[in-house]
């Protein structure tokens, strides 16, 4: 199993994914807080998360995806009080309006999506053994971690920590991102609160966001996990919060690789609710374009780095992005008998999707491939040269692109379900490593969804049973 190459925040080098456990990897990410509705900066990141769950499956990782909801924390329970509704209310209205942005932009679902208010024991045993351990003390009722007690706080961000004066502590869950210091754990209730609130050993309060991810993290995925992705903003304070609880609390190295996305910018100003300047999804569809183009768009600059939104820059993916879909449906214009150079063209195309994917998701590089491959199979179509041996093996190369970009379905044909990709992906690695069981059992499952898959020597093909 050869994992691709990925940017790791905490070395600052391009180093092989190496799970503990392969083919199992553990993929944990920063989900959304359910306070508004999420904005297509942080779509981007959650389509950076897609990209790389799909990668990997594509390279026969066994992938177990867990993703967060933060459904209590300050901004949701300060939008509670501003609407004059329950908590439930706000978090359950805006979890419904991400799941279905989600859909549309054909995100294969994590595996599993905790909402922080369900896993409370869990984060109260995580606070326990933190001070088992002398890593806090209680101020005002609340809970705070002691940064001084773990001398590697800060490897993450590489903020230094040698000026931080003694006691001074953090109550909110944002702050400086220059300034180190004491963070909650747990904060004690409040009038404000009303009733969200939870008994606990050390007082009737709820829990700091820090907390929230690593109790929830070490729930499904165990003390060290083989991969944590989020915005470049998580790095500090959040994910260098998070080491410190985890670390703290078990002694172990809490992450093996860190991946970071980039900020999508308007104007050169990092896209934000804080700062007003945010756009949804909506807007796309107001300039009559697809989420698929949208996605096409996140998906064309590589995942590290940030992104301009533009209108122009939107309209121009979508060209390019209908230039390739366009020719996946004229292949089927192809009824030329034998093999010519086209088999040889898409097999040349796929090896250099894969080679710049596994090279730190090179996108630019592997969407290039897909475009020189759809120049030479118009050419070959223009001229009558085309035979329909080439035109399956152009086919498989892009059934085999969408599997992973998830934005190259032909218009007017049912596009193939997003999780019903993913397993036809995790299907045919199963199938190149002989796991004859797992191939099986997948078909059954794509099976009871009223999927059927044929396996042909240009690559599994899938189309709905009885069609």
């Amino acid at each position: 199993m050869n994992l691709p190459r990925l940017t790791n925040t905490l070395t600052r080098q391009v180093e092989p994914l190496a799970p503990l456990a392969p083919p199992k990897v553990g993929l944990y990410t920063c989900g959304p807080t359910v306070y508004a509705r999420v904005h297509i900066g942080n779509l981007r990141t959650f389509l950076a998360y897609d990209l790389v769950a799909r990668t990997l499956r594509a390279r026969g990782a066994d992938v177990v995806h867990v993703m967060n909801v933060t459904d209590v924390d300050d901004r949701t329970l300060d939008e509670a009080r501003r609407r004059g509704v329950p908590l439930r209310e706000v978090t359950d209205r805006h979890l419904a309006e991400f799941l279905a942005d989600l859909d549309a932009l054909r995100v294969v679902r994590p595996a599993v999506m905790p909402r922080a208010t369900e896993h409370i024991p869990d984060m109260v045993a995580l606070v326990r053994s933190l001070e088992a351990r002398g890593h806090t003390y209680e101020a005002d009722g609340s809970v705070y971690f002691r940064i001084a007690t773990l001398p590697g706080y800060g490897k993450l961000s590489r903020l230094p920590t040698s000026g931080l004066k003694a006691g001074a502590r953090v109550s909110h869950d944002h702050y400086s991102k220059e300034e180190a210091r004491d963070f909650v754990l747990w904060k004690a209730w409040t009038p404000d609160d009303g009733d969200v609130a939870w008994d606990a050993p050390f007082g009737r309060g709820r829990p700091g966001w820090h907390l929230e991810c690593s109790a929830m993290s070490r729930h499904y995925l165990g003390e060290t996990l083989d991969v944590h992705m989020g915005g470049v903003d998580l790095v500090f304070p959040h994910h260098e919060n998070e080491i410190a609880q985890s670390e703290g609390a078990t002694g172990k190295p809490f992450v093996r690789h860190f991946v970071h996305t980039g900020f999508v910018n308007l104007e050169a100003v990092k896209m934000s609710k804080s700062l007003g300047n945010v756009r949804t999804l909506d807007a796309v569809r107001t300039l009559g374009l697809a989420p698929e183009d949208f996605r096409y768009w996140a998906l064309s600059v590589r995942y590290r780095d940030p992104i301009v939104f533009s209108e122009e820059g939107l309209v121009a993916a979508a060209r390019a992005r209908a230039d390739l879909v366009a020719l996946r449906k004229r292949l089927r214009e192809a009824t030329g008998e034998g093999t010519g150079p086209g088999t040889s063209a898409a097999a040349a195309a796929r090896s250099r999707l894969d080679e710049a994917l596994d090279d730190d998701l090179n996108v630019s590089a592997a969407l290039a491939a897909l475009h020189e491959l759809k120049t030479e199979m118009n050419r070959l179509l223009g001229r009558g040269e085309l035979a329909r041996a080439d035109a399956d093996a152009a086919e498989a190369a892009f059934a085999h692109a969408d599997g992973i970009f998830g934005c190259f379905a032909v218009p007017g044909e049912e596009a193939t379900p997003a999780d019903v990709s993913a397993l036809v992906l995790e299907r045919e690695t199963a199938r190149k490593r002989r796991d004859f069981a797992a191939s099986d059992r997948i078909r059954k499952d794509l099976a009871a969804r009223g999927w059927a898959v044929e396996d042909t020597p240009a690559g599994p093909k899938v189309r709905r049973a009885g069609r």
